[in-house]
């Protein structure tokens, strides 16, 4: 099988990928119809991260970083690095903090690896966002091929190269870049429900009334006693 390097890929409409940058990954993937959440496997090195942008997508073979120093010279400002490691389940310090720093210099907004990473305190202190699955100082080589921009699935998510990226604490989220515009507007839309809900908690509501799950509740069979003598006394 041929292997390559894609230099150039579309990626969604700049004003698109900012206007994501205020709406949690949580948000995103309810309002897209609960689509696109990679493994929970994957957590951020430093809680409070988050990242927005295009995926530039890479695939490794285990244990070798090599097509990840070729991603580095295709990246552009603001992409996102999604790295996913094939024909091995052992972990690898697969990116460090010179990688980190290289991606830096390149403009990179951070990394989604399905694989391990190393230097976590250096990668935390220069305030890089990176998801991996987890931390391992296990050696790499850099000399086996892969692919730089063909799509891959990282963390059980089909990504191509373009789709938009969203981390944050509550993990990944995968927006396809031809959905962009329809994930945004439900997003947004979304967002105004919640505000809305909040209001109706300020108020005092009871979200059984205003999710109307009282006659769930009685569909299921729910049965209320007013104290735990009641219940007793009816089971008797």
């Amino acid at each position: 099988m041929e292997k390559y390097v894609i230099r150039n890929i579309e990626r969604p409409d700049a004003k698109i990928v900012e206007a994501f940058r205020d709406i949690g990954v949580s948000t995103v993937y309810e309002a897209q119809g609960r689509i696109g959440l990679m493994d929970p496997a994957l957590k951020p090195v430093a809680p409070g991260s988050a990242v927005c942008g295009p995926a530039v997508t890479v695939t490794c073979q285990s244990g070798d970083n090599l097509m990840i120093h070729a991603a580095i010279e295709v990246v552009r400002p603001g992409d996102v690095l999604v790295v996913t490691a094939t024909g091995g389940d052992n972990l690898y310090g697969m990116i460090g903090e010179l990688i980190v720093r290289a991606l830096m210099k390149r403009g990179v907004a951070g990394v989604v690896i399905d694989s391990g990473i190393r230097d976590v305190r250096q990668i935390r202190e220069l305030g890089f966002p990176v998801w991996a699955r987890g931390v391992h100082s296990l050696g790499t080589t850099k000399s086996r091929g892969g692919w730089v921009n063909a799509p891959v699935v990282c963390g059980g998510v089909a990504v191509d190269p373009g789709d938009l990226i969203l981390g944050d604490d509550d993990g990944v989220v995968v927006v396809k870049r031809r959905d962009v515009q329809a994930a945004l507007e439900a997003s947004r839309k979304r967002v105004q429900k919640e505000e809305g809900t909040m209001e109706k908690i300020g108020r005092g509501e009871l979200s059984l009334d205003y999710y109307n799950l009282r006659q769930v509740l009685e569909r299921e069979n729910v049965v209320y006693y007013d104290t735990v003598e009641d219940y007793l006394a009816r089971r008797s």
